[in-house]
């Protein structure tokens, strides 16, 4: 089987290294094309699969039907049972290449007519009308990226899988060895907030900037650090230039040690599947506040909405829920030991390779054997 993938990099190439990663273990052949020189194909390749170079860009534009040659291309030569397309765009070019002449498995990780407005929310939502035809099943992550499909007009054939993580990865210190490293040393002593996420606009970090000099007439003390990278750095730079208290890591390898060292995590995202940082933080037994799109209330513990969840794009919501949380250590504890234990019993990779696994099954008839051969050249 074959995953399709743009991005190479981020929540959604975790995802991916995830499934590849269980998918081997089974015993299944698995290829995966996505973008040459990215995290996701170094990952897959250290897991022991075959990464086929897609030269693929995030939008939409003139290189489409280039993108889309090459894939087929490459699906010719790979000539899977089943293909897994991630994301918009691999969704757009993989259906567009194989027209339903394989089992198709699509999987939006948010939908694209989400990040856009005017006509082209408008195209993109006549897309996906239209490609359902040539899709099997749509993965959705939560049942709200599903019924936001289903209000756009996407009639399709769907499953709501639950993202999972590897909770002995992100296991917190009393259950780790590890411990937060030099890495994550920064100034002052006060609190520290940790947002984790690509630097662009859906992920909210803005937001979270506007909201801060309110966490600070609140909380003087406060630390806030932003990991990761994206087309929105230089701007979110040039807005957090008067704070000395925010700081900025850039793309990190493994942000597990961030999410140990912080007393608080947040992602004020605009609009989400289920975001996949905040059950990484919750897994790590931190608290998390969301901004309220799709996911973040299924991700949540029962009874923590309360407290973690804000209205999306609100910065006086945010800043007030950062900073009663901030004021109330006991509460943090609490709500972490809570949240890491949700995790445990609902968002364990395992559970969530294993239902991909039974989709695969359904599909196409893939099943596990203990012999796997090379894919050939």
């Amino acid at each position: 089987m074959l995953h399709a993938v743009q991005p190479g990099d981020g929540g959604v190439a975790r995802v991916v290294t995830d499934l590849v990663r269980g998918q081997l273990a089974a015993g299944l052949r698995v290829a995966v094309a996505c973008p040459p020189g990215t995290e996701l194909a170094a990952a897959v390749r250290a897991e022991g699969a075959e990464a086929y170079d897609w030269r693929v860009g995030r939008e939409p534009g003139p290189a489409l039907l280039r993108e889309t040659r090459e894939l087929g291309r490459l699906l010719r030569a790979v000539r899977p049972a089943l293909v897994h397309a991630h994301s918009a765009k691999a969704g757009l070019c993989a259906r567009l290449a194989l027209r339903g002449r394989v089992p198709t498995v699509y999987q939006p990780h948010a939908w694209s007519f989400e990040a856009v407005g005017g006509t082209t929310a408008a195209l993109a939502r006549m897309w996906e009308r239209a490609a359902a035809h040539w899709t099997d099943r749509i993965v959705c992550v939560s049942a709200a990226e599903r019924r936001t499909g289903e209000n756009a007009g996407v009639r399709a054939a769907w499953s709501v899988i639950h993202n999972g993580v590897d909770a002995a990865r992100f296991a917190p210190p009393a259950d780790a060895p590890a411990s937060p490293g030099p890495e994550c040393e920064l100034p002052g002593a006060g609190p520290l907030v940790v947002c984790v996420g690509r630097l662009c606009r859906q992920k909210g970090q803005d937001v979270l900037l506007d909201a801060w000099p309110t966490v600070l007439a609140a909380v003087p003390e406060a630390r806030l650090v932003l990991v990761g990278d994206g087309p929105d750095a230089a701007a979110l730079r040039a807005a957090a230039d008067p704070y000395f208290s925010v700081h900025f890591t850039g793309a990190v390898a493994d942000p597990a040690p961030w999410y140990r060292a912080a007393d608080l995590v947040v992602l004020p995202s605009r609009w989400e599947g289920m975001a996949l940082a905040p059950l990484e933080a919750m897994a790590s037994g931190r608290p998390v506040v969301v901004g309220d799109v799709d996911g973040a209330r299924e991700s949540l513990p029962p009874g923590h909405e309360e407290h973690c969840l804000v209205p999306s794009g609100d910065p006086a919501a945010l800043a007030a829920a950062l900073g009663r949380l901030l004021g109330r250590t006991e509460l943090r504890h609490s709500l972490g030991r809570e949240a890491r234990e949700h995790v445990l019993s609902r968002f364990d990779v395992r559970r969530t390779g294993a239902a991909v696994a039974e989709l695969y099954r359904e599909l196409a008839g893939v099943r596990c054997t203990e012999h796997r051969e090379p894919i050939a050249q």
